[in-house]
């Protein structure tokens, strides 16, 4: 294979931009307006499934033998489950809400709402079970009893109540940790099977259901819609795309100490529409591999017919990508991610790279503009560290920007150290990637250096 394949000088000055323009498709711009639209929806939706409890009388009730408890176990049981909801057309990679949020956006989302829809709903459980108690004038433990074996749909909720904690207690962070991401995945596909458990539940006792059809179907046409989106965009679309592009691995190439090249071959690669920042979850069909998928960033826009990620080994699957053989048949999920030039604002940018974050900054270069003049700083520990360092610097001089190295321990090199390289800095849009640590420091300098919020671009890899 020419070594020379992603090789910014191998091309002709100005034909990347003609590809783009032309011959190659990128990925959509924003919706702005259907994503605004799904918020206000979300928004009415939550101001319906609380007030469902207080219109079918359960407020009236409150008066009576356990109506606290059952006002409070019934408001609980909606809201968590209208959060799960939401959490899942979160998990549906719904490319309106991938655009505009990027996958930083979606996860932090994910994770402020994460803990409400177990702690609501077993809120729920507990206080309806008090207050049968208080109706039976029985024991918690003997009516918790009564119910889970003679109400309908008991059983298979209380095992989706079951799945559903044990899933919140191993997301804890010094729990989750120390699982393999492999392991954590697996177990966390489990919450699809306990909301599908609970639902015959909630249809079948739920007093806001029960005696209200209209009600019944509109939660029922809800969450086939959040399934819709799910089939959708992680199943249809990726199993299209898969099929129509067929990639299988060309090559390996080492890059520098752990980090190694993955260049891919496949069909009609002109018309795959992804962006420099970009990523995919690849799924490797190879005995150890083919059962899950990861994330990478695509480290250089598509060369017709091959595409290039580009990875470091800290983990069992990444560590693996450097052993792949040639011909080894890979499918895709996406392109994800708003870390990409139609995210910028102003006309100069900044792109600062940590470590392996360096891959989505050598492909966001190749979006910008041949004279956008951009500031690029690489920030790695040694000099080895700095992988398709020749490549940047190929693309940043194209682009007649500066390029500036960092290297050294965090002892040795400040990260405010770019605030004096890069003066202009506030009025700059700002890309940051690589670790989560890294990005995070990055950005609270460039937040102390003047650089506004909308201004300010993240990527994250979990190392």
């Amino acid at each position: 294979m020419d070594a020379a394949l992603f090789d910014p000088e191998a091309i002709p000055r100005g034909s990347r931009r003609r590809l783009g323009t032309l011959h190659r498709a990128v990925a959509p711009k924003p919706n702005l307006p259907f994503f605004f639209s799904m918020v206000v929806a979300g928004g009415l939706g939550m101001g319906l499934v609380i007030g469902l409890p207080i219109v079918d009388g359960t407020l009236s009730e409150l008066h009576l033998q356990g109506g606290v408890a059952m006002f409070i176990g019934s408001t609980t049981g909606m809201a968590g489950t209208y959060l799960a909801l939401l959490m899942v057309v979160l998990a549906s990679r719904t490319p309106a809400l991938e655009r505009v949020l990027g996958q930083v956006g979606v996860m932090q989302w994910h994770k402020r709402l994460a803990p409400w829809p177990i702690v609501l709903i077993s809120v729920h459980a507990v206080f309806l079970t008090l207050a049968y108690a208080e109706v039976a004038k029985k024991g918690v433990l003997g009516e918790a009893a009564v119910i889970i074996n003679t109400f309908p749909s008991m059983v298979t909720a209380t095992v989706a109540l079951g799945i559903m904690v044990g899933i919140g207690m191993i997301s804890v962070r010094q729990v989750r940790e120390r699982i393999p991401r492999e392991n954590w995945w697996l177990l966390h596909l489990l919450m699809y099977a306990a909301l599908f458990l609970a639902f015959a539940h909630e249809l079948a006792l739920g007093p806001s259901f029960v005696g209200h059809p209209l009600a019944r179907e509109c939660w029922t046409i809800a969450w086939l819609l959040a399934a819709a989106l799910v089939l959708t965009y992680r199943v249809g679309y990726p199993t299209y795309r898969s099929f129509r592009h067929r990639l299988r691995v060309a090559a390996i190439k080492p890059e520098g100490p752990g980090v190694v090249s993955v260049i891919l071959e496949g069909r009609h690669l002109e018309r795959l529409p992804v962006s420099g920042g970009q990523f995919f979850e690849w799924r490797f069909f190879t005995p150890q591999m083919w059962w899950q998928a990861h994330p990478f960033t695509v480290s250089a826009l598509p060369q017709p017919p091959y595409i290039r990620l580009t990875a470091k080994g800290v983990g069992n699957f990444s560590q693996a990508l450097a052993h792949l053989k040639v011909g080894t048949m890979v499918a895709i999920e996406g392109p994800y991610g708003s870390f990409t030039t139609f995210a910028r604002r102003r006309n100069d940018v900044l792109l600062i790279a940590g470590g392996i974050g360096v891959t989505a900054v050598r492909s966001v270069l190749e979006d910008l503009p041949v004279k956008s003049r951009p500031a690029v700083v690489l920030r790695a520990s040694r000099e080895e560290d700095l992988v398709l360092l020749d490549e940047i610097e190929k693309l940043v001089r194209h682009r007649k920007g500066v390029l500036h190295r960092l290297v050294g321990g965090r002892d040795d090199v400040q990260l405010d150290t770019i605030t004096t390289l890069v003066p202009d800095i506030a009025r700059r849009d700002v890309y940051v990637s690589g670790p989560e640590g890294f990005v995070r420091e990055a950005s609270e300098m460039a937040r102390r250096a003047g650089v506004a919020d909308e201004a300010l671009h993240q990527e994250a890899y979990r190392i």
